[in-house]
């Protein structure tokens, strides 16, 4: 199949702006954080033990006695390629010889706790080596390899250096030995690698890549019985998970013929992420319809106003539709990043506005929020109401932390949240034989492979004028225009134009050297009704401004918004730009109420209603201001 793809990784360069500010973020502050963080340098952070975990599986290969155990969680070795990709994308955009002298440094390393086989996995080589494929359920040996193997893609493309995609290409080999030739059962307990053998098998034009990821994603439910034999014939366990749980694994029926999104979300997402870049790949008809179905699962059913999705802290998971409580909520960070790699490849196969809508949705709100303002402090959940002494004390929500932490011993979220900012270019920007796309509003230069280049200059998210220019002409540029716009005004060299509108995108055909498009969105305040299916928001309302969720703080309204009830009727008063605010933002004030005159636990009075103003701000800027109550939906009056 010939579809839309994503740009190159050094098509797009960042010009000035919020995703600008945010990739410097990521290179200045995030990415060497975190490379501290692996080294156990950083103070006040989880211990992460990934550098020493290399160090001593290299040592054991070598026949030396190591200088400890292996350190952390079964997948402690992915923090380490999610760093290196993080880094690969931050090199396309700001080279820097440091940076790369550190990441070929930590290649390396890597590339030397590879066994003779290709087997790379330090958890399995520094001890219990017997061990290695026994447990792929929970042993994550796949799932690490698929990590390292997106990281290797990336880096290649980055740098031009083969070494770690030299280091994969023998460990897709060893895999494919082990599944294909010898005949092993099995597919992964987390999906990840079927997502890495594809972009494995564009980079390197290995067949065996694309072979092993149409092995494993059709074994997965076609053999429902393979986690109950192979936890039989093994006598240790990671942590005890139930092999019969076919809903958790994504396993109770085979991909083709799933139809709800279920268990681990982030799993989920990562599947169906290379389900749909499979039938990019194949044409297969069959698998495009499951990731049909799955999608509006998801976004029809299961999911927060703010992109997260994952209700339950009880498996990470997915639970029944429009199940959606805001103060236990999990929404992982991991689990939106998944959800826009999904919406990506969707959009790679059918060009449609309503997937770039959610890409940006999940982006702007769970996975900018997932991450402190100054890239030190991290969210693994992102609940949608915070109340202190309850969110992350009560046993019920223990998981909803009400302040973001320096890092995890499940670290997986914060190198997540990192590598994906540092590539929004790739989620942005398109091309097809017929078209360039621009999924996501990113200021910048954007060379497309067709010969096309343009110019975006925009204030977005919080300014709703984007002009691009054209700086050399091509057959047609298509802009998505986002659902939650409810009017848009086109131009084109100063004068109205009328683009051809299909699907969410405007299409603007012969554009040549020299023209100037404009586009003016929708800037409105507004407020946002649930489903009434959705018992948790009963009664309440919600706050957007184009993209951006908004939330109300307590630091902003008196202390409290426990009392606080909205008048949907006000006008909606968007502020200036507060360039001293929380990095750079925009409030929403609205009229409402504020409730008093209960001091007992239940009472036959009426509250008093005291007319009151409510202030709100981006979801994403939330809890950079000290402790303090939180929400996103407010009751109504």
């Amino acid at each position: 199949m010939k579809n839309q793809r994503q740009v190159n990784i050094k098509a797009y360069r960042p010009g000035n702006g919020f995703i600008l500010n945010y990739q410097r973020l990521v290179k200045e502050a995030v990415i060497p954080y975190q490379y501290e963080v692996l080294h156990d340098r950083a103070d006040g952070a989880e211990k992460s033990g990934v550098i020493e975990n290399f160090k001593n599986a290299a040592a054991v290969l070598r026949g030396e006695k190591p200088s400890g155990d292996f350190y952390g969680m079964v997948f402690q070795d992915s923090d380490a390629a999610k760093w290196i990709e993080a880094a690969a994308f931050s090199l396309a955009i700001f080279p820097d010889e440091e940076l790369e002298k550190r990441a070929d440094e930590l290649i390396e390393l890597i590339a030397s706790a590879q066994d003779e086989d290709g087997y790379l996995n330090t958890r399995f080589t520094i001890s219990d080596k017997d061990k290695r494929w026994t447990n792929l359920l929970e042993g994550h040996e796949l799932y690490c390899s698929g990590h390292f193997m997106e990281a290797a893609v990336a880096y290649f493309e980055a740098t031009g250096k083969r070494r770690l995609l030299d280091v994969m290409e023998k460990n897709a080999e060893h895999i494919y030995e082990h599944f294909i030739e010898n005949k092993h059962r099995g597919f992964p307990g987390h999906p990840e690698v079927e997502l890495a053998l594809l972009k494995m098998y564009r980079a390197t034009g290995n067949k065996h890549c694309l072979e092993l990821a149409e092995h494993f994603l059709d074994e997965r439910g076609s053999d429902k019985d393979f986690y109950k034999d192979e936890a039989a014939a093994r006598d240790w366990t990671v942590w005890g998970n139930n092999a019969e749980d076919g809903y958790y694994q994504q396993s109770y029926a085979p991909v083709r013929e799933q139809a709800d999104a279920v268990g681990h979300a982030v799993r989920a997402v990562y599947l169906y992420t290379g389900m749909a870049d499979l039938a990019s790949v194949t044409g297969d008809e069959g698998l495009l319809k499951a990731c049909g179905r799955l999608w509006e699962s998801i976004v029809g059913r299961r999911m927060y106003i703010t992109g997260g999705i994952g209700s339950t802290g009880i498996g990470e998971a997915f639970t029944v539709d429009y199940d959606l409580p805001n103060d236990t909520a999990y929404a992982e960070s991991c689990a939106s990043v998944g959800l826009m790699m999904f919406a990506s490849r969707m959009l790679e196969i059918c060009p449609e506005g309503k997937y770039a809508d959610i890409m940006e949705r999940a982006f702007y709100n769970t996975v900018l929020g997932g991450m402190q303002l100054d890239g030190k402090k991290f969210f693994y959940v992102n609940p949608l109401e915070v109340l202190p002494g309850i969110s992350g004390c009560a046993a019920t929500h223990w998981h909803d932390k009400p302040e973001r932490s320096a890092w995890y011993a499940c670290a997986c979220c914060p190198p997540n949240i990192a590598r994906t900012i540092s590539s929004i270019g790739k989620y942005a920007y398109g091309e097809s034989e017929e078209a360039c796309y621009c999924h996501l509003y990113a200021a910048g230069e954007v060379c497309f492979d067709n010969g096309m280049k343009i110019k975006c200059e925009t204030e977005y998210p919080y300014g709703f004028k984007i002009r691009y220019e054209i700086i050399k002409g091509g057959k047609v540029l298509a802009v998505r225009i986002p659902e939650w716009s409810e009017y848009v005004k086109f131009g084109k060299n100063d004068e109205e134009f009328s683009p051809v509108m299909k699907n969410g995108y405007a299409y603007f055909e012969g554009v040549c050297e020299g023209d100037i498009i404009e586009i003016r969105l929708d800037d409105r305040g507004k407020f946002v009704y649930p489903s009434a299916k959705i018992a948790e928001n009963t009664g309440c309302v919600a706050i957007e401004r184009g993209p951006l969720v908004y939330c109300a703080e307590a630091i902003d309204n008196g202390g409290d918004v426990l009392s606080l009830r909205a008048d949907d009727g006000s006008e909606i008063v968007v502020s200036e730009f507060q360039p001293n605010l929380l990095g750079g933002t925009v409030t929403l004030s609205f009229g409402g109420f504020r409730v008093s005159g209960q001091d007992s636990l239940y009472s036959y009075k009426k509250p008093e209603e005291t007319p009151c103003g409510i202030t709100a701000v981006p979801y994403y800027t939330w809890g950079n201001r000290g402790l303090g109550e939180m929400r996103v939906w407010i009751g109504r009056k």
